[in-house]
């Protein structure tokens, strides 16, 4: 039953599986001593706030203070938020990652939740605050031993990347329940307003609340300069430069370059270290840049950014530039765009563009990864927000507009589905096959990941693009197309209800006076897929029979179709004539319900039952 509990992707109990280095040791000693004193104290507020522009190293502070929490058993579990992961960008799996950690690190926590998800077994599907009180709040008060025991503690990191509709705002509510439990909790984030203002409304004895771009400027130097020290001399022994190489008066530069983010003189040594015997010439076109006139921490890692980039086209001249620049630019907006990360080989797929031998030089601001199989990733997601600014981008050509990529993506993943989409993907011929019966290796066989991830993401992208759609126009005919496909793909992945959820955002998109046939094809989508989600989810081929057989007579989606129906059936039972009231039917209890009533506000419905 635990194991059936929803878990991000990223949030391994134990947080040194998780690839982020920790701080170097020497720096950061003073916060550090100041969050275990925090968590070690015994009138502690509930809350550690601590909050910083970005760059200034709050994530590689939140991997320690786990790592250290989890040495000394203390961890209660850790969830770090990020845009570059489909599971960790919204609040969906937060209260079910956490309560599955709590599970394998606390003792005593695995049966008490054992017991609370046998005793509610539909909590997975209700929302996050009743998740919380029974997966979190009701098992951890229900634990043996001394209540006077040090507290276990929760890392939540970059709070603010939490997407979706008041996603951080529900998630804030959650913590101010954290008071009555043996649970503190160490929380990150950039000063964004919606976190302070929340943060304002508690009780200020219930939060401490620490802003790292504060620290005093010369310890915040000292600990750059330590760690740039240590990764150059690293690199000097590694290609046997002079042992006295780059010199104080070089990090003395660097570290006034840094401007206080260590994001900076991460990507500085990166970059330098890139150049291999040519390091040298590499940190002069870095020290230049102390000569330019940019003041302030942002414009200095712009500059970086910048001089990265340029970098990369140094090999090329006149078309050949604008041709890779082209390139890179496409590639860089595919990259910080997508709603989960994909391999160099899956993106090459779906940009149609050979990322590897493109992106080899820049290593500097993305994570290449070793294994072929391992996802891409921004080392820090300040690129993302310098890629897609044209007050901070423009001057070098790589602005991304944001919206034009969304739809330049939704269009590729349009083409992906088109090329590989088709009756029977699998080749299984017998449309009654389970998906429990079917390898999930033949699915992901079949189904590699840019097409999954074109499959899941198409309509998400179109949204973003804010673009107008019309009849008969790209999205109307794939859907006459492929349709029925694209439905037995969620159903062998098994997110028909993913699926689902597109479609009503999808229908948001249409305009019912400017396509009127899209708008009934696409609501008509729907219907049928309400209808059908449970029989597609179980038995995939079954949306080419069943799905189709008992849908209306009248159904969009059955008359266009109708072709698709097994001929083995010379009889078709009688059904309607078009789509009823009956929306959905709630599912749950398991005898005969005694009462339902409606909230005040028409948005929730609670049932009682005798079960």
């Amino acid at each position: 039953m635990l194991l059936n509990l929803p878990r991000a992707a990223d949030t391994p109990s134990n947080p040194y599986e998780r690839e982020k280095a920790p701080c170097l040791i020497g720096t950061r000693v003073e916060l550090l001593k100041e969050i275990y004193a925090w968590a070690d104290g015994e009138n502690s507020p509930n809350i550690f706030w601590l909050s910083g522009l970005a760059g200034t190293g709050k994530s590689t502070v939140a991997q320690t203070v786990a790592a250290e929490c989890f040495e000394n058993g203390r961890l209660g579990a850790s969830f770090f938020f990020s845009r570059s992961g489909a599971d960790v960008r919204h609040a969906g799996k937060f209260v079910t990652s956490i309560a599955a950690q709590l599970a394998d690190n606390v003792p005593g926590a695995k049966w008490s939740l054992y017991k609370a998800l046998k005793e509610r077994d539909t909590i997975i599907e209700e929302p996050i605050r009743s998740q919380w009180h029974h997966l979190v709040l009701g098992p951890m008060s229900k634990l043996e031993g001394d209540t006077s025991s040090a507290p276990y503690i929760l890392v939540v990191d970059a709070l603010d990347e939490c997407e979706g509709e008041d996603g951080i705002g529900k998630i804030l509510n959650l913590f101010q329940l954290l008071k009555k439990t043996r649970l503190r909790l160490f929380l990150t984030s950039r000063p964004e307003v919606p976190i302070r203002f929340s943060l304002s409304e508690m009780p200020t004895s219930e939060h401490l609340d620490f802003v790292l771009h504060d620290i005093k400027k010369s310890t915040v130097d000292n600990d750059i300069r330590f760690f740039l020290r240590h990764e150059l001399e690293r690199l000097a022994r590694k290609h046997s430069f002079d042992k006295d190489w780059p010199g104080e008066q070089a990090i003395d530069s660097l570290v006034r370059n840094a401007s206080g983010l260590f994001i900076w003189a991460e990507t500085a040594c990166r970059f330098v270290e890139q150049g291999r015997i040519l390091a040298p010439k590499k940190l002069g076109l870095i020290l230049d840049q102390s000569h330019s006139t940019v003041k302030g921490p942002q414009q200095h890692l712009d500059e970086i950014y910048a001089t990265v980039l340029r970098q990369s086209l140094t090999n090329y001249e006149g078309d050949d530039a604008e041709e890779v620049q082209s390139t890179l630019k496409e590639l860089l907006g595919g990259i910080v765009i997508l709603f989960n990360s994909l391999s160099i080989p899956s993106l090459s797929r779906l940009l149609d563009q050979n990322a590897g031998q493109a992106l080899g030089d820049l290593h500097a601001i993305l994570d290449i990864p070793k294994e072929p199989d391992d996802a891409l990733r921004l080392h820090h997601p300040s690129f993302r927000d310098f890629l897609l600014d044209s007050k901070r981008s423009g001057d070098t050509g790589f602005w991304v507009d944001e919206k034009q990529a969304h739809q330049a993506l939704a269009t590729k993943c349009i083409q992906v589905m088109s090329d590989f989409l088709t009756q029977d993907m699998l080749g299984i011929g017998r449309p009654g096959v389970l998906k429990t019966e079917v390898d999930s290796h033949e699915v992901e066989g079949s189904l590699h990941p840019e097409k999954q991830y074109a499959c899941l993401y198409w309509i998400q992208h179109l949204h973003k693009s804010g673009s107008q759609l019309n009849d008969d126009g790209e999205v109307h005919e794939f859907l006459k197309e492929h349709l029925l496909h694209w439905l037995e793909a969620l159903g062998w992945m098994q997110k028909v209800s993913e699926g689902f959820h597109a479609i009503v955002s999808l229908e948001s998109m249409i305009s019912a006076q400017r396509c009127p046939r899209l708008s009934e094809f696409v609501h008509d989508m729907k219907r049928f897929v309400l209808y059908n989600r449970s029989a597609i989810e179980v038995a995939p081929l079954q949306t080419y029979c069943s799905a189709l057989v008992f849908s209306p007579t009248a159904s969009l989606v059955k008359r266009r179709f109708q072709s698709k129906m097994p001929l083995r059936m010379p009889v078709l039972p009688q059904v309607r004539d078009n789509w009823g009231a009956l929306l959905n039917t709630l599912e749950g209890h398991s005898k005969a319900v005694s009462a339902v009533a409606f909230s005040p506000d028409g948005k929730q419905l609670a049932s009682a039952s005798w079960d």
